[in-house]
């Protein structure tokens, strides 16, 4: 991972703040994170974290790091059982808790990520966007998001993406301030975590219109 301190292009005063809360943050939370990749160990083997590509600013790819919540559970022909069946007990509190994120404060270190900001999806979506969705790029992925307190999971696609664009338009510290105090409530509420009756979320398919 390539630090870049000040990225190019990123507000100062934005990348300062992510700074000087990751910093001491992830200090403060080493030995915590110690203790959770400990328990995945025990409980669902190695590895303890993965990482995976995703796009982040004008759409350039990173690796995020998360905890790891499944299992590499396949069928007879080797292929990947769905999402549901390799959910681990474990991973699923860690879901639901958010705990699986808390890897990512490296990539806000490096400066792939900032703590607030449109969540980094799959690098397939990219194609799928129409032009207004894909201005959710104009600005760093983040941990959490304006979307992510505003019915995270139980929004439809295109209500993500409209108020990560709303974000985009109407970003100030003050906000971020505003978006990372209600995630610790919504987080200590377990809210969103989910579709209704789903485990995970439907894969983004696009859009039937282009805007």
């Amino acid at each position: 991972m390539k630090i870049r301190l000040f990225p190019e292009g990123i507000p100062f005063r934005k990348r300062l703040f992510d700074l000087v809360l990751t910093i001491p943050g992830l200090i403060l939370l080493t030995p915590f994170l110690a203790v959770i990749a400990l328990i995945i160990w025990v409980v669902d083997g190695a590895p303890v974290t993965f990482r995976q590509a995703r796009p982040g600013y004008h759409g350039r790819i990173f690796k995020v790091i998360k905890f790891r919540s499944m299992k590499d559970l396949r069928d007879d022909h080797n292929h990947l059982l769905p999402d549901e069946m390799r959910v681990s007990r474990l991973g699923q509190f860690m879901r639901t808790t958010s705990l699986d994120e808390l890897p990512e404060l490296l990539n806000v270190l490096v400066g792939e990520m900032s703590l607030v900001g449109p969540r980094p999806l799959l690098v397939r979506y990219l194609d799928r966007y129409n032009q207004e969705q894909a201005r959710r790029h104009d600005v760093l992925p983040g941990l959490t998001g304006w979307a992510q307190i505003n019915g995270r999971n139980t929004l439809d696609w295109e209500g993500k993406f409209a108020l990560d664009v709303w974000y985009v338009d109407h970003w100030s510290l003050a906000l971020d301030i505003k978006i990372l105090l209600l995630t610790i409530w919504k987080v200590i509420k377990r809210e969103g975590i989910s579709p209704p009756d789903q485990m995970t979320t439907d894969e983004f398919m696009g859009n039937d219109k282009p805007q």
